[in-house]
Parts: structure tokens; C-alpha cells; sequence
């Protein structure tokens, strides 16, 4: 099933029509989500979700054909954190801009598979705005968001991580995921991800591996990530798309990872909270109390997602002081 505009707007109009929370955002302050998404933490399960979203063979196709992550790595960071952070801290209008943003950039991806992979034939269409894809991307967002946040933050209660996807639901409607395409709890978002995670609609394809390859060797950027970040991602896979996506994973790299979930939570911790939460959950607290975004929340948004304010150009520009010369 394809998310058509007109069904993008109606899940909209039910973001818009909920009650506000403080800072006119879509979920509130005090919503696990916020707590969760504010930890800069999360870079964590970076390459896991990208990765996950690579074994769909339909994102992989998309990506080889039509993404710039190569010719612009750095700007595809900025978009996709741009895009999820100003989504769960944002207002409401920011969201929404964001998530029409997103609608159009995917209605763009449409073409046809060069290979078979899995179920999908070579030749056969595919869609980047098809609900069950967008539902993978969605979950991958979800599920590691949780497990990074459990590499260095106490973990969440059971009731917590319900609320947690009680939000997430209403985050899907952001991506125009109509709910009742989604599992109703967490347990059964587990269970769809775990069976996921074992059908053959995840496989590794060609493409995929050869995104993954260059990605992780830093041929986009000159930099490879570290070998406790590959290891910690080749840890957080399941064996067959570790294996599908050729990442090392010998026992030194399992003693890399298991250093790693040592020393990470002693150093994390001892950050300050200015550089432990991401900008743009510092950019909405200082909304919400009524504050310009201060110039370090800015700068750190520069790194984030690319810009020093979750607000659009044309936002930030009327917001601004009229200069005299």
C-alpha cells in the first residue's frame, strides 16, 4: 500500500489536531521519547539502523540510485538528524514542514529492482513511500534508539518503554504510517522487529554490501569510524546480516566491543549536560522557556544537523533583528 499526499495530510491533520504540549511540540517535555532522543548517546546505533535500513532491499535500491550519501555524506547526516530531531523536538508547524519535506524527497525514489533480492524480482517496482517500508525505517528509528540508549543510560521500565512506543506511534504518523499499521504495544513491536529480523525480506544485497563497505571503510569522508564503533555495530546485528554485510567481527573485535560497553558509560557520564543532549532538545528547551536559542545550543546544532536552529530559513530570517548599516 502506497502513502498518497492526501493520506500524508490526514495523518497530519491528526498531529495538528492533538493537544499541544508545552513549546507547541508534538509530544511533550516530560515524554519518554524526549528523555530518550535528548542523549547524544544515540549516535551509537548509527551504523546499526543505517544498516538495518540497507538490508531492506527496496532502501538499498533507493540509496545506490538516487542518494547523494556519496557525493555529499556529511549533508545526508545533517538531513536525516535534521529531519528526526526537528520531528520530536520541533514545533508542531516545524514538524510538519519537515515531514511534507520528507514525503516529497521519497515520492522522488521510484524505479525498478536491477537484481533479485529475497522476494523482490528483478525488474519489479519499488517504492519508497510503500507503508511497509516506511514502517522498517520507522522501527529501525525505534528499536535502536532504545537499545543505544541502554549502552549508556539506565534502562527503561517496562512501563516506560510502553508509553515509549505509545509516542512512537504518534512519531509514525509524521512518515504518514496510518496506526492501525502498526503494532498495538511493545511487545508486539518486538515481535514484529524479531520476525523481521529473520524473514527473508532483509537480505543483504549488492548494492547494500557495497554501501556498507564504502561507508565503513570512510571512503565518502577519509575517516573510518573507530574499531570499537564498528564492533559495538557488528555486536547489535543479528548473525546473517552481520555476516550478509561482510563485518568483521573476529574476537578481537568482540574484545573491542566489550571494552567499549566498559569505558563508554564511566566517560559518558562524566559529560556535562550541555554536551551529553543533542542541540536541538537544548534549542526547545530554551522555547520553552520563553529564550533565544543561546549561541553554544547553535553551534552545537551546526554539528548536528547542519544549521544553527531547527527552524526553517525563512524562520530563522523573520526572527532575526533587522540590521541598519
Amino acid at each position: 500500500m502506497i502513502v498518497s499526499e492526501a493520506d500524508l495530510e490526514r495523518r497530519l491533520d491528526e498531529v495538528l489536531s492533538a493537544p499541544a504540549g508545552a513549546g507547541d511540540g508534538v509530544l511533550p517535555p516530560d515524554s519518554v521519547m524526549w528523555r530518550v532522543h535528548r542523549e547524544a548517546a544515540l549516535f551509537l546505533g548509527a551504523g546499526r539502523a543505517l544498516l538495518l535500513q540497507l538490508a531492506h532491499p527496496w532502501v538499498a535500491a533507493g540509496i545506490a540510485g538516487q542518494s547523494k550519501v556519496f557525493a555529499d555524506p556529511l549533508g545526508r547526516f545533517h538531513r536525516t538528524f535534521g529531519i528526526v530531531y526537528t520531528m520530536v523536538f520541533g514545533t508542531r508547524a516545524q514538524a510538519v514542514a519537515v515531514a511534507r519535506r520528507l514525503y516529497r524527497r521519497h515520492a522522488a525514489v521510484d524505479g525498478v529492482m536491477a537484481e533479485t533480492v529475497g522476494p523482490f524480482a528483478a525488474g519489479s517496482r519499488f517504492l519508497a513511500n510503500d507503508v511497509e517500508a516506511l514502517r522498517w525505517v520507522h522501527a529501525t528509528l525505534v528499536e535502536t534508539a532504545m537499545m543505544s540508549y541502554g549502552l549508556l543510560r539506565p534502562p527503561l521500565t517496562e512501563a516506560e518503554r510502553e508509553q515509549y512506543w505509545r509516542e512512537a506511534m504518534r512519531f509514525a504518523a509524521l512518515f504518514g504510517i496510518p496506526r492501525d499499521a502498526l503494532p498495538p504495544d511493545w511487545t508486539s513491536f518486538k515481535a514484529y522487529t524479531a520476525a523481521m529480523m529473520q524473514s527473508d525480506t532483509l537480505t543483504v544485497s549488492t548494492a547494500a554490501r557495497d554501501i556498507a563497505r564504502r561507508i565503513f571503510a570512510g571512503e565518502a569522508t577519509w575517516i573510518g569510524p573507530p574499531r570499537w564503533f564498528t564492533a559495538l555495530t557488528a555486536e547489535m546485528l543479528p548473525d546473517r546480516l552481520r555476516q550478509g554485510f561482510d563485518l568483521p567481527y573476529g574476537e578481537r573485535d568482540r574484545r573491542s566491543a566489550a571494552r567499549a560497553r566498559i569505558w563508554l558509560p564511566r566517560a559518558y557520564g562524566l559529560l556535562p549536560e550541555r554536551l551529553r543532549t543533542v542541540g536541538p532538545y537544548q534549542e526547545a528547551m530554551a522555547r520553552i522557556r520563553g529564550e533565544a536559542c543561546p549561541p553554544f545550543t547553535r553551534l552545537l546544532n551546526r554539528g548536528w544537523i547542519g544549521q544553527p536552529s531547527m527552524a526553517s530559513p525563512f524562520e530563522q530570517a523573520r526572527s532575526s533583528p533587522a540590521r541598519s548599516d
